[in-house]
Order: C-alpha cells, then structure tokens, then sequence
C-alpha cells in the first residue's frame, strides 16, 4: 500500500514577504511579530553576546533569569529568526546591506538620527534597494524640537495623554489624592507596534501599484494621542476628561465577592433591572431615591452625598455576590454589565476555550506553556505557529552560510571580530 501523502498546509496571508527587524524590547518586535504570525519572513537582528534587551526582562519562568526564558521576549518573538551583527563595525555595515537588497520591509525603532549616523537611513538605503518599505518608531517622531529626546513608556504614555485620565473609576473614587499612572505593562509599545503594522501594510500595497518603497516615521506620542481622540476633541467644546470624570456616579466598577464587575444602569430600565437584581429592596422604593434616579436620567447629576449612599447599598449586596451571578443575572434583566477578568479568568474562560485561544507552544528552554494566539481566525489563510522565538543568533548559519554563501571560516572569523 503506498504511503498517505502528508497533507498539505494551507498557505499565509504574507507569505513571501521579506522583513527585517533591526530594535529591539517591545515597539518593533511587536509590529514584527504581527506581520509574522500572518506569514512574513522577519529575521531578527541582533547585537553579539546580548541580544534584544527584552532577554533581560522579567518575568522570566519559575523565576530564572535567563535570556531564553523571558515571557517579554518568548511572546513577542514567536515565529522570527535570529541572527547576531554588529552594524557598527564595516563588515556588519556591509552584511546588513546586503540583507537589505532581499527586504521588502525594514522595521526599526533606533535613537531618532542613529541611522543616519550608521549610513542606514532610508535615502541611503533606498540606493541599495529602491523598493524598500522602511518603518522607524521613535518616542517623539523624526521630525520636531523632541524627536531627539530619550524616553522610557511611562514618559511617552502620559506624553499622549491617557495618563491623566488614570486611575478613573472606583480607583479615583478610593484614592483620589493618587497622582496619575500609565496603563499597566507595555500597552503603549504594542499600540505602537499595531499602528505600526498597519501602516507598514498599506505601504507595501502601495508599492505593488507604483513599484515604489518609502518611509514610514512613527511617533510613539502620536499613536498614544489616538486613545484620547476623543477627549481632544470634547475639549474643544469646554469638556475637560480627567480621573474624576472616568467614573460612573451611580454603580459602576464595584468589587464583589471574588472580584470586579463594571455595572451600568444607563438607562431608566437598566436602573429597574439593577433594582430587581439586588432583591428591590425597600430602600430603593423610597420617593428620594426614586426622584434621584428620575433626575439623573434627565441629565440632573445627582449630588455627591447622595451618590455615595446608593453606591453604598449597591457595594453591600456586590460584596455577597460572586462575578458570574451578577453579570449572568444582570444580564438576564437587561443590564449592562461585564465582568472584570484577571488573567486566571481569562485562562479559565469558556469562551477562549471554545475558540481555541490559547496554543500549546513548546521551546527548547521552557518546554511546553500556552500562549495568546491571534485576535482573528482567517478562513484560506489561517494563523499557525511554524516555530517559538528563536536562541540569540540561532539561525546565523542559516542565512549566512546557506542563504549568503559566506563559508564556516567566514563565520569564525567574522565571530572572532565580533561582528556576529
């Protein structure tokens, strides 16, 4: 009987797209990493010896600092290849052009000017390979009296604005002498990588009708502004957003018994469902609570003293309550409510589940772990992983020596010198 043919996996949406990544901790390896999981090639470049400073960036699993075992860097780097060079030095310079005449796409998020310091800005680039798309993503922009400036994520966030408006909610309403914070982890970098990628992606559709490459300039800043769009534009009509106002006065984030929910009664019928909810207790009967709730839903905010007493009621029957009862008995009676998940819900979360979510993902340093596969499900070109992050300079003998045609004497050598 001869043997089954081994089926045939279906294509990817990028497949056959050359990417370059030359930065590093989260910004440009984010927008690489979408553009791989759709199919792209992207090789990696390195510095010898370190690598990506995301190595060296905890959590690093069961709490052992190692360059192979960093979440940061396994999550964003899934799917890429890895190579060392050191641009600095001639050989590297001349290597990585050489890399650059096969690139469709150059992402780099480098010091605004470093680039042209090293001779490998777009105009010089371009020379090489004149359909080259280049990406840079600097704090500030290229252009303007901060595209020099330094910056960590806790400057650019709060450089765009959403900052200000943090803690809103229950946290201004239990500390509102607390000064305002960034979101959690690194939001801003990867809403820069997502931006990032996007524009990448319609200049290479460009490029397919006019045969043209050109150059993207990503300022971190900018894209954080595009969260607080709106409360940019409500400024201009005398509305001032800030912690204080990110917050519902009736309900809102409350804590229950093992948890959060966000509940919401904005509409009268939503209040009466919320009132059924907590078992229409008699104080929500009374004449002054029924004519707050008529004067809110005119548009007459209730006063401070009186909020915080029907808030406090609420929170006394939320604290007896777990977060499913609620949301699915909010729910039920046509309340807007949702719960807040912590990431152990969502691991746990049957939703997630059904949709296959989570990818069983296994690497030669941490075995096998899950990870957050793609927010989308295409139908001809589905998301898969053909490999985890690469070592530092795992595949230096794979494009050098197979791809390039430098010799293993080449490879020493040029390892010997540093340059890879």
């Amino acid at each position: 009987m001869a043997a089954k043919k081994p089926k045939e996996l279906p294509g990817k949406a990028l497949e056959g797209i050359k990417v370059l990544e030359y930065g590093g901790f989260v910004s440009a390896p984010m927008c690489t990493k979408l553009l791989a999981d759709l199919g792209a090639e992207v090789i990696k470049v390195e510095p010898p010896w370190v690598g990506d400073k995301a190595r060296r960036r905890g959590p690093f699993l069961q709490d052992i600092p190692h360059p192979e075992r960093s979440a940061l860097f396994l999550y964003l780097n899934i799917n890429k290849l890895s190579i060392t060079l050191d641009v600095n030095t001639a050989t590297g310079k001349r290597i990585f052009k050489e890399l650059i005449r096969e690139t469709d796409l150059l992402v780099e998020n480098q010091p605004a000017g470093r680039m042209k310091e090293l001779a490998l800005d777009y105009q010089s680039l371009s020379q090489v390979n004149p359909r080259l798309v280049m990406t840079s993503i600097t704090p500030f922009g290229q252009t303007g009296p901060y595209s020099t400036y330094k910056s960590y994520p806790l400057n650019t966030y709060h450089a765009g604005g959403e900052g200000y408006c943090l803690p809103g909610g229950l946290g201004w309403l239990l500390s509102s002498d607390r000064p305002p914070i960034k979101m959690g982890a690194f939001v801003g970098e990867c809403d820069t990588g997502v931006s990032a990628a996007s524009a990448a992606l319609a200049a290479l559709i460009w490029r397919e009708t006019t045969n043209k490459g050109q150059h993207i300039d990503i300022s971190q800043q900018e894209v954080l502004l595009n969260l607080v769009r709106f409360d940019i534009a409500s400024f201009n009509t005398g509305w001032v957003e800030s912690r204080a106002t990110r917050s519902f006065p009736i309900a809102g984030l409350m804590q229950c018994k093992d948890g959060f929910v966000q509940v919401m009664p904005l509409l009268r019928h939503m209040w009466e469902a919320l009132v059924d909810l907590v078992g229409n207790p008699e104080w929500a009967k009374q004449e002054d609570f029924d004519n707050l709730m008529a004067r809110f839903y005119s548009g007459d905010r209730p006063s401070g003293v009186t909020q915080q007493e029907v808030n406090k009621r609420l929170e006394k029957w939320m604290l007896q309550h777990t977060k499913e009862e609620i949301y699915h008995g909010g729910q039920a009676r046509g309340l807007a409510v949702g719960i807040v998940s912590s990431v152990e819900d969502l691991f746990q979360s049957k939703q997630l589940k059904a949709r296959d979510f989570f990818a069983e993902i296994e690497h030669p340093e941490t075995g096998q772990i899950p990870y957050p596969s793609a927010p989308y499900k295409y139908s001809e070109t589905p998301w898969r992983v053909e490999r985890p992050a690469p070592g530092l300079g795992e595949d230096n003998v794979q494009i050098y020596s197979r791809r390039m045609g430098y010799s293993q004497e080449d490879l020493v050598r040029m390892r010997q010198a540093g340059v890879i």
